[in-house]
């Protein structure tokens, strides 16, 4: 009985800003869900989260999920037949409701193993949809002219790796700087031709968030430009292990983060609270008490929702975006 008004509650509180049965786009993101490297090969929030997820995909009926890196820890895989693979996602995101696309890019820890394996998975599942380091993923909004644009990031080959995580280090400048450039380039390109209701770049390290590893320095100088110049609507990350919501405004443009980095992992640090802009921090939340959470997304032609989502089914917080003005 309990369980049942739980579900009644959270389907009332999501179904504000529409319902499965409307016209909308509807997605899952998560972060950092990369287990263990060693039995039983996933932790206790991978698995609450995990069950969550399908609860809620089975309610709402996603169109797709989001996986914003460090997709295996604590050193990615070493080859397409790595039982990782296996033992760390295939075998934890078992319920159907899960069996739909997911979209991936990599993490700090992917990148200390053999990414290259990650994205040749693709031609091994039906659902692993990870086709190059970086690439552009175009959502079409059922039942209207609209759309969402994403601009999906390789951060580590943009800004470096970060060494010993524990450290909470900067990342150290790219290792390649060519490669670091070209995608640069790609990424000025897709935001300068999208002309999608909705624009996102996705990428593992946040450009601003208030937790255990603060703001990326690379991304603050390099990419936030890059939001207002092309009016993105913002940037999506992982890296810290937790969920939060930023917001910053230049211009009269509003440019909105949104973390969710809590699928494996929970780190209550708020070491940089006075790292990032004053204001723009409105939701923050790691309790380690709980078993993780993620994000559910929501696009319609008139507003986009985003409503985090604590492993017990708790709705945390919402907050809401609007359509781009280009």
């Amino acid at each position: 009985m309990a369980a049942k008004m739980l579900g009644s509650v959270l389907l009332f509180v999501l179904c504000a800003g529409g319902c499965w049965g409307l016209d909308s786009l509807r997605f899952l993101v998560i972060g950092d869900m990369g287990g263990l490297p060693t039995w039983p090969y996933r932790t206790p929030i991978e698995v609450g989260t995990a069950n969550q997820m399908a609860r809620i995909s089975t309610l709402y009926n996603p169109h797709f999920i989001i996986e914003l890196g460090d997709n295996f820890y604590f050193d990615g895989v070493t080859s397409v037949d790595d039982k990782r693979f296996q033992e760390t996602f295939e075998e934890v995101y078992v319920h159907p409701s899960l069996h739909i696309p997911w979209y991936l890019i990599a993490g700090n820890h992917d990148h200390n193993g053999n990414v290259s394996a990650q994205i040749a998975y693709s031609q091994r599942s039906k659902r692993w949809n990870y086709p190059d380091y970086y690439y552009n993923l175009q959502q079409k909004i059922p039942g209207s002219s609209a759309s969402v644009d994403f601009v999906m990031m390789d951060t580590i080959l943009l800004c470096g790796n970060t060494g010993d995580d524990r450290l909470h280090t900067q990342p150290s400048g790219p290792e390649d700087i060519r490669t670091a450039q070209q995608q640069w380039a790609f990424v000025e390109k897709s935001l300068q031709a999208s002309n999608a209701t909705y624009l996102f770049t996705v990428g593992h390290f946040p450009v601003y968030s208030v937790a255990e590893h603060g703001p990326t320095d690379c991304l603050v100088k390099g990419l936030e430009p890059l939001l207002y110049k092309n009016k993105a609507s913002g940037h999506m990350s992982g890296h810290d292990h937790n969920l939060q919501h930023l917001q910053t405004s230049q211009g009269g443009h509003t440019v909105d983060y949104i973390l969710s980095g809590s699928a494996n992992f929970i780190d209550a640090s708020e070491a940089h609270k006075t790292s990032v802009p004053k204001g723009s921090s409105k939701f923050h939340w790691a309790d380690v008490t709980k078993l993780g959470g993620f994000v559910f997304a929501e696009a319609t032609a008139t507003n986009m929702t985003f409503t985090y989502i604590e492993a017990s089914g708790t709705v945390l917080y919402k907050t809401t975006v609007f359509p781009r003005k280009v």
